[in-house]
Parts: structure tokens; sequence; C-alpha cells
């Protein structure tokens, strides 16, 4: 989670205010406590992404809690539908750090009752969302990628959407987003750059079940 810092500085009558731009949240109570050695700072406030605002002693509590949550988290999602058969699968790889630790989730699951390859990409989607839940995501910024133009634009609000089972979808996922308080940006990357979630999905198909939560380094 990104954090800005606002302090008052305040020197022989004058005073002013400050913000910092987005740093890193481990290095915030460094920076409060710098500032203040000064003697110049008075007050100072921090911000998160999502426009939460915290006195430096509410922050504190907050960074112990935070320190055991998932933050800095990145999602990759697909979904594969086999015209044939009329079968889906679902996949998805999902990064994140806690506790100064990182991690991966690699899951997939096959899915029916769908009609189309783009309901298959939402279907994928809404499973990675509830895979954010299982693990305790919520009041996080979430990177959402993709190779799927449709479901990307069409929760962004860029493109229209006048398909019923994309609607009901994307009516799914938009409101258990705001249950989470989950902020998403969401960034498209070519098929090439997803092949992760794409084998996952593709393997659904296949009815191979991968079901992985690792760490993967510092």
């Amino acid at each position: 989670m990104q954090m800005t810092i606002r302090f008052l500085y305040s020197f022989k009558g004058v005073q002013m205010t400050f913000e910092s731009e987005p740093v890193d949240r481990q290095i915030v109570l460094k920076t409060a406590d710098d500032l203040f050695k000064t003697g110049r700072a008075k007050e100072v406030s921090i911000f998160d992404e999502l426009g939460n605002e915290w006195t430096l002693k509410e922050f504190k509590k907050l960074n112990e809690k935070m320190d055991e949550e998932p933050e800095k988290i990145t999602v990759l999602f697909d979904g594969s539908f086999d015209v044939a058969t009329g079968q889906a699968g679902a996949g998805t790889a999902i990064y994140y750090s806690k506790g100064g630790k990182k991690y991966r989730i690699r899951e997939n699951a096959p899915m029916d009752m769908l009609e189309s390859n783009n309901e298959a990409e939402y279907a994928a989607l809404a499973f990675a969302i509830n895979k954010l839940e299982d693990i305790g995501v919520r009041n996080q910024p979430v990177t959402i990628s993709g190779d799927s133009l449709t479901v990307l634009n069409q929760l962004r609000g860029e493109w229209p959407c006048y398909e019923e089972s994309h609607a009901r979808f994307l009516t799914r996922i938009e409101e258990k987003l705001r249950e989470m308080r989950i902020k998403p940006l969401y960034k498209p990357i070519d098929r090439r750059h997803n092949k992760e979630a794409d084998q996952l999905a593709r393997q659904a198909l296949d009815g191979v079940d991968i079901h992985s939560h690792a760490e993967i380094g510092t």
C-alpha cells in the first residue's frame, strides 16, 4: 500500500503545509520521526490510496495490523472455452506480499453453464476475486490484469455491456469489490504475458486441478 504524508511546517511564525509523493507504507514512520527531529513539523497526517486519513498515532496501530494482511496485490486471470463441448475453465495467478514476504497463488477450476469465451473470461475473474476474499484481502488497491479487453473495458466503463450474461457477471464482480473495499486497477496485457493464467485455464478444461499457495521469496 502506498501512503502520502502531509505535515504542517512551522518556523519563526511561518506555517506551511507540505505533502509527499506516495511512498511505501514501510518507510512512513521513519520519515515522520525524522521530520519531528527537525522541531519544525507540528502535525502529521497519513493518507492511503483509498482516501482514508489517520493521525500518526492511529497509523502506528494500523501499520502493525497491516503487517499481517496481504498487500501489493496483482491478479492475473484467464478463461478458456471449448465450443464443441460447452465446457469452460478458469485460471488465476495471484501475487501478493505479507509480513515482508512474497507469495503466489495458482488456482484453476472447471466451469459449466457458460455460453462463450467472453463469459468464461468473466467467470475467471469472479473466481479470482473469490480467492482474494479467501486470503483476507480488504481495503486494498489491487491490480487486475488479463488479455480480455471486453471484460476489462466493460468493467472500466469504457465499453457498453449489452449481453445479459456479461451484465450479470459485471454486477456480481463490482458488488464483491465494493463489499471488500477493493480499489481495482484494470491493466490489460497481451496474451503472451498472460501465459500463466491461460495455462491454468486450459488445464482445468483437461481435468487437471491446480491448487498452489506458496512463498516465492523476500
